[in-house]
């Protein structure tokens, strides 16, 4: 006699990625800007007032960017107090730099209790994942300014993840992320999809083109999608690269050789890169701590203390 397991109720079945993206209510939606953004710079006709303006739509971005222009880092010895003065300080060509890592902040300087991340140690992982990814394009002839972006929001499915859960599984942890695969098979088997394909819906949710939004699903195997491999492999290697100078104690394992050989890459050049980004890392680590918030940040449940993020804290 064959015995039938009855069905589990509705409210027990996995959440589709749809649902979980739809479900969002407390995460900001400041990124979607940043395509845009991004268009207007690569226009030649574009003037400055245009881009400061398009700054000024958003109080977030605009205290950000003046925070960013006010730092040791750009300063001088001298304060600015509009979003011009602060885009002149910084530069026309670091503009979008400045603006996407200010845009970022508002919604990755949050701890994720599902992952066992502090704010902080997500923040450091973003940004020295944002500027391997651009060390690696500036190597390979990719878009810096697209390379960058996609390696500052690589981890935004956790955050994704994490904003459900705390609502909905309070309890859920995925804790083992050892490159390559990180917390991808756990996820998986839990929710039916990983942190990479909910950040890529929702940077489609945001009308990031799949220029961005697909090298960000693909993050765990570049060599799935033909059309997106050369960034999609990029951040893979991005991600092992920000392990390596914020984590060296655990020894990631290096990208495939085939997956070098298809970007053009050696391991002498790999070597290379990892002091570059440890460098660029350390130029900004100043700039990034006089720019963090701190003290108490309301989230979903409750407010919660943040730290400034510190090389020792993303360790």
């Amino acid at each position: 006699m064959v015995q039938l397991t009855p069905l589990a109720p509705q409210s027990s079945m996995p959440p589709t990625l749809d649902e979980v993206v739809r479900g969002l209510e407390h995460l900001p939606s400041a990124p979607r800007v940043l395509p845009r953004f991004k268009q207007m710079l690569c226009d030649g006709n574009t003037a400055r007032d245009e881009v400061v303006s398009m700054m000024r739509l958003d109080p977030g971005i605009a205290a950000r960017v003046l925070q960013f222009g006010n730092s040791s880092y750009f300063n001088q010895g001298l304060r600015c107090y509009t979003v011009d003065e602060a885009v002149q300080r910084v530069g026309y060509d670091q503009i979008y730099e400045l603006v996407s890592t200010a845009v970022a902040s508002q919604v990755l300087v949050r701890p994720l209790a599902t992952y066992g991340l502090e704010a902080d140690a997500l923040w450091a992982h973003s940004i020295t994942c944002a500027l391997a990814a651009e060390s690696i394009a500036e190597q390979t002839n990719a878009d810096r300014n697209v390379a960058y972006t996609i390696g500052l929001l690589h981890s935004i499915g956790m955050v994704v993840v994490d904003e459900w859960a705390s609502r909905n599984r309070p309890e859920l942890r995925f804790m083992n992320r050892t490159l390559p695969l990180e917390a991808c098979e756990a996820e998986r088997a839990t929710l039916g999809f990983h942190q990479a394909e909910a950040g890529a819906t929702l940077l489609r949710s945001w009308d990031f083109p799949p220029a961005m939004s697909e090298p960000v699903r693909w993050q765990y195997l570049p060599s799935g999608t033909a059309v997106h491999f050369p960034l999609a492999g990029l951040l893979h290697i991005a991600k092992w690269l920000r392990t390596t100078v914020l984590q060296p104690s655990l020894n990631p394992p290096r990208p495939q050789a085939t997956l070098l050989a298809r970007l053009r890459l050696t391991n002498a050049q790999l070597d290379r890169l990892v002091a570059i980004t440890a460098a660029k890392f350390k130029r900004i680590d100043v700039q990034l701590t006089e720019v963090a918030p701190t003290g108490a940040i309301r989230f979903p449940g409750g407010e919660r203390q943040v730290t400034q993020p510190t090389e020792q804290a993303a360790r």
